[in-house]
């Protein structure tokens, strides 16, 4: 990791796309929990099982835990970002290929990052459609769905770089 080589990446259209759909996706997680605050109830489900129902009551205040580590882990990959040489990669990093390991790894962060805000900000939907009594839970498909949004770019991000 010493003699990985320093590279500049400046972000691509698609990357400043991704980026400022991020942070609108953490302002827009503590607006939705902000202006719904007060109209919960006391009680609100704060554990959900895998098959998506209630299983966990607690106070209210617990659903500011959900953009409170949306933000900070928003924040923390945004900064560990800037470091692409001290990743972990499947291949030797060299100067032939610094910059097309660095550019995919850091475009994977980013989008997880972004697809980490929208799974908190659907709980924080789905909980408040929940206590209003519009749906039950989370609904049986959002662990696969969560899942298959994790896994999916990973493998891509992950494939490519091996073939880089």
């Amino acid at each position: 990791m010493k003699d990985r080589p320093k590279v500049k990446i400046n972000l691509t259209t698609t990357d400043k796309i991704i980026e400022i759909i991020g942070w609108t996706a953490v302002v827009g997680i503590w607006v939705l929990t902000l202006m719904n605050y007060e109209k919960l109830p006391e009680q609100i489900p704060i554990h959900y099982n895998g098959a998506g129902e209630a299983d966990g009551f607690g106070d209210r205040s617990h659903i500011l835990t959900l953009p409170i580590v949306s933000t900070l882990f928003f924040i923390g990959l945004t900064i560990l970002n800037k470091y692409p040489r001290i990743f972990n990669y499947f291949t030797p990093i060299t100067e032939e290929n610094a910059f097309r390991q660095y550019s995919n790894a850091t475009r994977m962060i980013r989008l997880l990052k972004l697809l980490f805000v929208v799974v908190f900000g659907l709980i924080v939907f789905r909980t408040i459609q929940h206590v209003n009594e519009t749906v039950d839970g989370l609904g049986v498909w959002f662990l696969p769905l969560t899942i298959g949004l994790f896994f999916i770019p990973v493998a891509y991000y992950l494939i490519n770089s091996i073939r880089q």
